[in-house]
């Protein structure tokens, strides 16, 4: 049924023309794993690799992610992945503030269909569009924020911890953390 009505979803996002992205992308990269995850990973848009293959975190900072998943006995099985932004802003910069507002309203209804117990945002850029403007992701990582029906966290976006591998310990913790938040909530 949930998976039904993401196809549904899906093939709308498909034919989006809301901003200028579509213009340039080669494939809408929508999101991907479980559609009764416990959890929801957001990050910020697709980068090269996920525009190519159209599947959310499928380059080496996807490979990073699936490790620290791994690390803490999590899989595809277990959780959702998706963007705010379901095609890729040119040269992977930051996405454009319309392009954003274009594409939240997918975000949203993807989040109404999984009901995840866990939001984790991937990212600083996704943490201050999700959870709070001001999100400062060296200091607030790791921090816990309700916001409607919504447990939510950030983490490092794995693409930092390949230019600074020091931060890693951090993201093993916030793992962790996370793991152990869900079989709390889930007792």
């Amino acid at each position: 049924m949930k998976e039904t009505e993401l196809n549904k979803i899906y093939e709308e996002c498909k034919n989006c023309t809301a901003c200028p992205l579509h213009q340039s992308r080669t494939n809408v990269v929508f999101g991907k794993g479980n559609p009764d995850a416990k959890i929801l990973f957001i990050g910020e848009a697709p980068g090269q690799h996920e525009d190519e293959m159209g599947l959310p975190f499928v380059g080496a900072s996807g490979k990073l992610l699936d490790k620290y998943l791994d690390a803490v006995d999590l899989s595809l099985d277990d959780v959702y992945i998706a963007n705010i932004l379901k095609c890729r802003p040119p040269n992977n910069r930051d996405p454009k503030e319309d392009e954003e507002q274009a594409c939240i309203g997918f975000l949203r209804q993807q989040l109404e269909i999984i009901r995840p117990k866990i939001i984790v945002c991937l990212g600083r850029i996704a943490a201050y569009k999700i959870i709070k403007p001001d999100f400062k992701i060296t200091q607030d990582h790791g921090k816990w924020f309700k916001k409607s029906d919504y447990l939510m966290t950030a983490v490092y976006h794995p693409s930092a911890l390949l230019r600074d591998p020091r931060k890693r310990d951090d993201m093993m913790a916030d793992f962790i953390a996370i793991k152990d938040k869900l079989a709390e909530l889930l007792k």
